[in-house]
């Protein structure tokens, strides 16, 4: 009646005290976790930058005078921020709203379709990255007068 005796299973390592400057760097985050986790930080950028975002919006369309007023902060300035600064932040503005549009497309397509593997995941992610950063850099390389 009694049951027959198994071998007793490896014990799994506990961890802790997980100390940040060591174990963290080490640890090899997936591509959909990156995604997921730029995908929040996109949103916090473009909330955060609203402001900057309604000024540039208002400033390029209320007038002539205005739209010149714009185009001379871009290239000369503003105060004692330097038009590179501002080309800068508007290009992270920029980075922001790409990924985040296409990363909540990817969110969209995988609830839509119940694409939820390992293989879908991780290739979704990818082109998510690919296309936000390369779309990132053609805009930027017009904002910053290359082409």
């Amino acid at each position: 009646m009694s049951a027959p005796p198994t071998s007793p299973r490896p014990k799994r390592p506990e961890f802790r005290n997980i100390n940040a400057f060591k174990d963290l760097p080490s640890y090899r985050l997936p591509v959909a976790g990156l995604v997921s986790i730029l995908h929040r930080v996109s949103g916090a950028l473009m909330f955060l930058l609203m402001p900057f975002i309604i000024w540039m919006f208002d400033t390029s369309i209320s007038s002539e005078i205005s739209f010149t007023r714009f185009t001379s902060v871009f290239n000369s300035g503003v105060g004692l921020v330097p038009g590179w600064f501002v080309k800068l932040v508007a290009l992270s503005i920029i980075w922001a709203f790409l990924h985040h549009l296409i990363a909540g497309v990817r969110h969209l397509w995988m609830d839509a379709r119940h694409a939820v593997s390992n293989e879908f995941g991780k290739l979704s992610a990818l082109v998510t990255l690919v296309l936000s950063v390369g779309l990132t850099l053609v805009l930027g390389a017009k904002l910053f007068g290359l082409y």
